[in-house]
């Protein structure tokens, strides 16, 4: 770990170790129809490998403390390797399937991410419901706003899906409900995720949700 101290970022070669088989063609979140495997990120390959840049916090004895990670807790490290910026970027490099329409190559220090975003609105009960779960050390905003900014499509990465009592979005253990106004999507409420029939074994902080917001949010997840 010598030296490593004074990086900002390194690669972080992982084995993904929860994926299942794999097949040849996958349909990657950004993408409207499936694509060859080895041309999107999708975890589920032939090799399971995972390649994440984090920011290095700081480096003690043997551990790293990084922040930007996106791996799950208990993953396999392989290897680690300094981000060095004049060799590992390349802003004017093409970008395949994800190139806009125009044909336009990004540019500037950090490349553009070239698909549109929606505006996301969050409404005052769902407001108040995502500072509850913060405060209980589940913090869902972020990661739900960044979700829903790339479109209301039911999509399987996503985890958008239409149900009779609304459309929601799986963000870990819940869910969000929304719907679009004039080109912006409203975040409505939020919900447990877990089954009603599966509640017992869930996480207290489930039944607390359930029982400070009762009345309040009546969407549940719907019976298997």
């Amino acid at each position: 770990m010598a030296d490593l101290e004074g990086w900002d970022y390194a690669w972080v070669l992982t084995w993904m170790h929860r994926a299942e088989g794999w097949r040849p063609k996958v349909q990657p979140p950004r993408s409207e129809r499936k694509r060859g495997v080895l041309a999107t990120r999708a975890p589920h390959r032939p090799n399971p490998i995972g390649l994440s840049a984090m920011r290095i916090v700081g480096v003690s004895g043997l551990v790293i403390e990084v922040q930007e990670c996106d791996l799950v807790d208990g993953t396999p490290v392989l290897d680690v390797k300094p981000y060095v910026p004049w060799a590992d970027a390349i802003p004017d490099a093409r970008t395949g399937w994800l190139t806009p329409e125009a044909g336009q190559r990004p540019g500037g220090e950090r490349p553009a991410d070239p698909r549109p975003t929606w505006e996301v609105e969050i409404e005052p009960l769902a407001v108040a419901q995502l500072g509850w779960l913060a405060a209980e050390g589940i913090d869902l905003e972020a990661r739900l706003v960044y979700a829903l900014t790339l479109g209301p499509q039911p999509h399987a990465y996503r985890r958008i899906v239409q149900r009779p009592e609304g459309t929601r979005i799986a963000v870990k253990e819940w869910f969000a409900w929304f719907e679009v106004r004039h080109e912006r999507i409203v975040v409505l409420e939020l919900s447990s995720g877990v089954r009603p029939t599966e509640l017992h074994r869930a996480a207290d902080v489930h039944h607390r949700f359930i029982d400070a917001w009762r009345g309040r949010a009546p969407r549940t997840a719907p019976p298997r």
